[in-house]
């Protein structure tokens, strides 16, 4: 279970609690004997609503220990979104924790879900060698499902990255053997821990290998506002980010001083040379890495640990882990044709090879099939390799929204949108913001066409679809443009709406 002998102490920066690891292995222990309590067996499937606690990481070591498989969700879903995805995996439980609503507890009540409070179980199991005790040999197995990270699919069909143990440990083992440990020894995440970036690769990789994690809750303005003094008061050796959160910083968190930060890694979205070099100077003598992850990948897989170079607009570096190629195609035969790969510094499409890379989609072998050949995975990027091996990111062919390092699939705003018994055609695509980078809006045609019936797609869409994903920006169109094969591109709806203008939505809201 383990990288080392026993994990590292977790500590809330907020309350002040710390656990070392011998207490959090005692904490396991009682938390394995409740989970059998509720009838948890081998091969099940756990469904987390709750995320950056101190006692989320004592449920994934539990569930995992009595051989089931985690799914951590988003907090900010709806009961509806929540239902979609519960229909799908079929889990066996649900973890919530106090702050809960009772609107949402009374809505997934109707699921058939059963809901436990796992943050009101306090027992510590601290008597004797807690290393001793028989009865908790795990029941996990290396090919065993550990994960299920749903990357799209909360209103549609849904998209469950699936990783076992055994592609997890590849990519801990991988990042030790390319990055070490030390500079983790006091690690600070500020990331959701429902996703990748934060849960694989900022919070689990050091903590497993042995090194203190600082748990704050996620993309916190308060935190973010004074971290450097966070850094400092608490000897902070690592963090992880994303681009969006140094805007805040930048702007409003004294520098650090006590010069114990070591490492900085800025990933999930695009890392200007300018944001870069701010915040290296910043950082205050810090290495700043641009981290390169993709969830079907266990997150990080390269990075600019190259030794001595300058920030650089769509660098990223040397794989850790993996094999890149680049090829002139897209399609699934290319990693075996010689003739489709590209030489140094020739553009094309990003493959990967890693034993990190994913079981599959849950229970979607075409989808996989359309992305992993081989063994090979097509990430959906444009870019290219140097002569020196230093691979850097020119686009992407991706449909998803990066919204400040949090992703929105455009399927899931349209599969809400298109439920609305006034919508007839909807189209949901990213345009730029100059806090997010990028941000979510939509093309619609409606049956009728009246301010009432914006109202009543805007109240549809607020229940039925998290805020994050709301479309900031509304376009109503006749028709939606077609290729000459009559099918839908997102990106020709952008270029089409970007000639138009918005509907003024404030005012159609306030009924002006």
């Amino acid at each position: 279970m383990f990288l080392e002998t026993q994990p590292g102490c977790l500590i809330d920066p907020v309350d002040g609690r710390t656990w070392s690891g011998r207490e959090i292995i005692g904490r396991v222990h009682a938390r394995i004997r409740n989970f059998q309590n509720e009838g948890l067996r081998s091969g099940e499937r756990v469904f987390v609503h709750y995320s950056n606690k101190l006692e989320f990481f004592l449920d994934i070591l539990a569930v995992w220990h009595c051989g089931a498989s985690l799914v951590p969700i988003d907090s900010r879903l709806t009961v509806f979104e929540i239902e979609n995805l519960a229909r799908a995996v079929k889990p066996r439980l649900m973890l919530v924790d106090s702050a809960a609503s009772e609107s949402l507890l009374n809505g997934i009540a109707e699921a058939d879900l059963t809901v436990v409070d796992t943050t009101a179980w306090d027992a510590f199991d601290g008597g004797g060698d807690a290393g001793s005790v028989s009865d908790f040999r795990s029941q996990a197995q290396l090919d065993d499902e550990a994960l299920i990270l749903f990357t799209s699919g909360s209103t549609g069909t849904p998209k469950g990255v699936v990783h076992t143990h055994r592609s997890l440990r590849a990519r801990w083992i991988a990042l030790r053997d390319n990055l070490g440990v030390a500079a983790f020894r006091r690690t600070l995440c500020l990331l959701p821990t429902h996703f990748g970036h934060g849960l694989i690769c900022n919070s689990l990789y050091p903590w497993l290998s042995g090194q203190d994690l600082i748990l704050g809750p996620p993309f916190s303005t308060d935190l973010l506002l004074r971290l450097g003094r966070l850094i400092d008061d608490f000897q902070i050796t690592f963090l992880s980010s994303v681009p969006s959160m140094w805007q805040l910083i930048l702007k409003g968190s004294k520098a650090p001083i006590a010069k114990s930060l070591q490492r900085v890694h800025c990933g999930s979205a695009p890392l200007s040379a300018h944001l870069w070099r701010r915040i290296r100077e910043w950082s205050g003598g810090a290495q700043v890495f641009n981290a390169y992850g993709i969830t079907e990948t266990g997150s990080w897989v390269a990075g600019t640990s190259v030794g001595e170079f300058e920030p650089e607009d769509g660098l990223v570096g040397l794989p850790w882990g993996a094999v890149v190629k680049i090829l002139k195609s897209a399609e699934l035969h290319a990693p075996f044709d010689p003739d489709s790969q590209c030489g140094d510094e020739e553009t094309g499409y990003i493959w990967l090879n890693t034993p990190a890379l994913m079981q599959g989609y849950y229970e979607q072998p075409e989808l996989t099939a359309q992305v992993v050949s081989g063994g090979w995975f097509l990430t959906g990027d444009i870019g290219l390799v140097d002569q020196r091996g230093w691979l850097y990111l020119k686009g992407r062919e991706r449909e998803e929204i990066n919204k400040g390092g949090a992703k929105v699939y455009p399927a899931d705003v349209d599969a809400v949108a298109e439920r609305f018994e006034l919508t007839k055609e909807v189209c949901a695509f990213a345009v730029a913001d100059p806090f997010y980078g990028q941000n979510v809006a939509m093309a619609v045609v409606m049956k009728e066409d009246s301010a009432e019936a914006i109202r009543g797609l805007h109240d549809w869409m607020k229940r039925h679809l998290a805020e994050f994903k709301m479309p900031v920006r509304w376009y109503r169109v006749d028709s939606l443009p077609r290729n000459s094969r009559g099918k839908i591109s997102r990106k020709d709806i952008e270029e089409y709406c970007a000639q138009r203008e918005p509907l003024d939505l404030v005012s159609i809201l306030r009924g002006h």
